[in-house]
């Protein structure tokens, strides 16, 4: 499916552009907020091939696309005409959000903008150190130098960064705010702050108030504060002023009073709020490091995937304003590589061509940072390698707190989070403490998900249960819809039958009885069954999958041929057929329901596997 259909059908399923009261992207998400999220079919949209889950969380709407995200949001704003101009909210939305909500809500805004490049210029910063330590490259020559200059620029003029994000958030001007955020850095700012810590007391003055110069390079609450105190002044002076000189006395009001504010209120106030901050997470830290690091590598991707992990961003680049290093991000590799560890159990345990691949590419992607195609695709539908990933997270995070390891430039966590532990004095014993908790964690959950994380019917041959003669097996695995589900109007109302549908988790058909192949469709995608005591059954795997003329489908049987349950029919291509833009909801259809007084699941539960109790039918 191309870009532009996974948009339309997004832009569908989330009410229409109308709906849309701002869109912004992170590494693997697109981030909606919506005016009614009440509008929105979160259920529907999750059947699209292009979208690997849909998560509502802190006030957004988030649609996890992967590693193809940016592309998927430059079809979105394409489709719904949303340019830098227009995809900012017309109105609030009316509904009530929990000031944590709109906290995380906040922080995800200003932060997903640069989330790339503040990867990558946190990478670079750990190669750097790395080169160094190795003796590769010499801190005076000019190659580090632009190296250097290239991964610590993002973070030095944070607060121009910021300012512009923050801006567009609070709905102001973004280059009024950036140019508060240059104000921050500006070098005259920064002279003075070193005249003073030289002469050890006040050297400036604002209208006779005494001036406290601080380094707000790197700096994060100060300039968000003086953000929206910028953006309060904008609305209101843009209220009041004539339309022909507002364009330049609203600028000049907001520079005017919010740079002096910043600087004699705003910036002691949040650089006070900040050491707090920083101080009370290191209080806890040193209570008991080695829990602190249990829990956050067991719940890490637990807040993943309730988009709750932004609350933590800033504290760890505030721990790294205030103390020049910070103890948290370590503490998430081994929550990183538990995930990774899972999916490469999976990769090595399952027979399933399209899982295993699936698998493949999520260690890939893992490795590097990104656990949604791991966690959504992979882990999770199957639950308990999702929890031994949680379970190896904690206890490599243990032993990474209890190293006391450290980072001392930011970046997400990944496998090069291990070049940025490398303090300046050389590689200590905290870096071999998190290199262990991390590779114990990728083979901890590995090992657990081989060995007990996919049941048997992933692996082997279908489970099989004992049932009564009109008793009916489940075919496939995978997740149980009613009949009047199935997007297709001849299958919905029954005209076909009565029985139920499966959308399979994988690409196996077996026979659900005892009896024989009655018909075989020439394409494949569909057989009829008779079982021993007379049940006449359909399985048609697919929607429209008749198009395909039989590519992608392999039979394991013919007409005629006599059948037990648990004996394979037929193989499908089960990503191959998404990828054509099909839709894989497969009616099982009992043909001669009219003889029976009625068909029955045997089961309420969502989701199924292959050879369990499905359907009964009473006579």
């Amino acid at each position: 499916m191309g870009y532009q259909e996974v948009a339309r059908d997004i832009l569908t399923h989330i009410g229409g552009r109308e709906n849309i009261a701002s869109l912004v992207h992170c590494a693997t998400r697109l981030r909606f907020k919506l005016k009614d999220s009440k509008q929105a079919n979160a259920e529907a949209l999750k059947k699209n091939p292009g979208v690997i889950m849909v998560v509502e969380s802190g006030g957004q709407f988030q649609v996890v696309i992967g590693n193809h995200v940016n592309d998927v949001y430059n079809a979105v704003r394409a489709e719904a005409g949303i340019t830098e101009d227009s995809d900012q909210p017309s109105h609030v939305s009316t509904e009530k959000v929990s000031i944590f909500s709109r906290l995380i809500d906040l922080v995800s805004a200003v932060f997903t903008p640069f989330i790339g490049v503040m990867a990558a210029s946190g990478i670079l910063k750990g190669l750097l150190a790395m080169a160094v330590v190795f003796g590769w490259l010499s801190t005076d020559t000019g190659t580090y130098k632009l190296w250097f200059a290239a991964s610590d620029a993002l973070f030095y003029f944070f607060p121009l960064a910021l300012g512009y994000t923050a801006g567009k958030k609070f709905g102001g001007n973004p280059f009024i705010t950036m140019a508060i955020g240059g104000a921050l850095t500006h070098p005259v700012v920064l002279q003075a702050f070193d005249a003073a810590n030289q002469a050890g007391a006040v050297t400036e003055h604002f209208l006779g108030i005494p001036i406290t110069f601080i380094n707000y390079s790197s700096s994060v609450i100060p300039i968000l504060f003086a953000a929206w105190v910028s953006c309060w002044i904008e609305k209101g002076s843009n209220s009041v002023l004539p339309s022909a000189i507002r364009n330049f006395f609203t600028p000049l009001f907001c520079l005017a009073i919010t740079v002096p504010l910043t600087f004699l209120l705003i910036g002691p106030a949040a650089t006070w709020l900040s050491q707090l901050l920083a101080h009370g997470y290191e209080a806890i830290y040193a209570f008991a490091p080695w829990l602190a690091g249990g829990v956050m590598g067991a719940i890490w991707q637990v807040c993943v995937i309730f988009g709750l992990h932004w609350g933590m961003v800033p504290l760890m680049i505030n721990n790294l304003s205030v103390f020049g290093h910070d103890t948290l991000l370590p503490l998430l590799l081994p929550a990183i590589m538990g995930q990774v560890g899972a999916c490469l159990g999976i990769f090595l345990r399952t027979r399933d061509t399209r899982l295993k691949m699936l698998a493949g590419s999520a260690v890939s992607a893992g490795i590097f940072g990104i656990t949604e195609p791991a966690v959504y695709g992979v882990t999770l539908p199957h639950r308990r390698p999702f929890i031994f990933g949680c379970i190896a997270g904690g206890i490599g995070g243990a032993i990474v707190g209890f190293s006391h390891s450290n980072v001392y430039s930011f970046g997400f966590a990944n496998i090069f989070t291990l070049a940025q532990m490398i303090p300046p004095g050389g590689v200590d014993a905290s870096v071999w403490g998190a290199v262990i908790g991390t590779v114990l964690a990728l083979i901890i959950a590995c090992a657990l998900t081989w060995v007990a994380g996919l049941p048997r019917t992933e692996t082997d041959v279908p489970v099989i249960a004992q049932v009564a003669e009109n008793d009916i097996l489940s075919p496939m695995s995978g997740t149980v819809l009613a009949m009047d589900q199935v997007p297709d109007s001849t299958f919905a109302s029954g005209l076909l039958g009565d029985g139920a549908a499966i959308i399979p988790l994988t690409g196996k058909v077996i026979a659900p009885f005892h009896g024989e192949v009655a018909s075989l469709f020439q394409t494949r995608h569909a057989i009829g069954l008779l079982s021993d005591s007379g049940i006449e059954m359909l399985i048609h795997i697919g929607i429209d999958t008749v198009k395909l003329d039989g590519q992608f489908f392999t039979a394991h049987v013919k007409v005629g041929d006599k059948i037990k349950p648990g004996d394979l029919l037929i193989e499908f291509d089960r990503q191959a057929i998404l990828d054509a833009g099909y839709d894989l909801a497969t009616p099982v259809i009992i043909s001669n329901s009219d003889e029976y007084r009625a068909v029955t699941r045997m089961t309420n539960d969502l989701s199924i596997d292959s050879g369990a109790p499905f359907l009964t039918v009473s006579r």
